[in-house]
């Protein structure tokens, strides 16, 4: 049986793996865009964030005396190397990539929202605030891709029916 103190500690060598993944994701999706200046834009924002973010985890491991986990980090960053792998093969890369985004976010917001009641249980407020202080940027990652996959998809359809245009980066 883990305390509450134990299970905080691995979730956050999770999250620490999770923003590697987030990492590689967002700067290999970043290289590849030509075409959609509005997206590569707001990925190149979070890339920002998702260092940020980096850093607040690994505060959090070294108070707690903890430290990542090599094997999920190695894990997450072969994970983000498959996908733009997988992706970069695709003639709609730009909008599987923006719905992988999406995807993804949501998976952070998730872990953010349970690394927050996890520290609370634990009554490690320096942890949950720094929990509280990720999430709101998840979201907001989140809500952008979601709002602009109308506008970011008739882009593409307009690209991708123009023999003239490169549609799928």
């Amino acid at each position: 049986m883990a305390t509450p103190q134990e299970n905080l500690l691995d979730w956050l060598r999770d999250a620490h793996a999770m923003e590697q993944q987030a990492e590689s994701m967002l700067k290999a999706q970043s290289k590849r865009l030509e075409h959609y200046p509005k997206l590569k834009a707001r990925i190149d924002q979070h890339i920002q964030e998702t260092f940020g973010q980096q850093k607040l985890i690994d505060e959090c491991l070294s108070r707690l005396g903890g430290s990542s986990s090599s094997i999920k980090d190695m894990t997450g960053k072969l994970m983000a190397f498959g996908q733009a792998v997988g992706g970069s093969l695709m003639s709609d890369e730009v909008i599987k990539g923006a719905m992988a985004g999406y995807v993804f976010e949501n998976v952070e917001i998730a872990s953010y929202t349970a690394l927050v009641a996890a520290a609370k249980a634990a009554g490690d407020s320096e942890t949950e605030a720094a929990c509280e202080k990720i999430l709101p940027q998840e979201i907001a990652m989140a809500e952008w891709l979601l709002e602009h996959l109308p506008e970011l998809t008739e882009a593409f359809l307009v690209r991708s029916d123009d023999p003239n245009l490169e549609a799928k980066k």
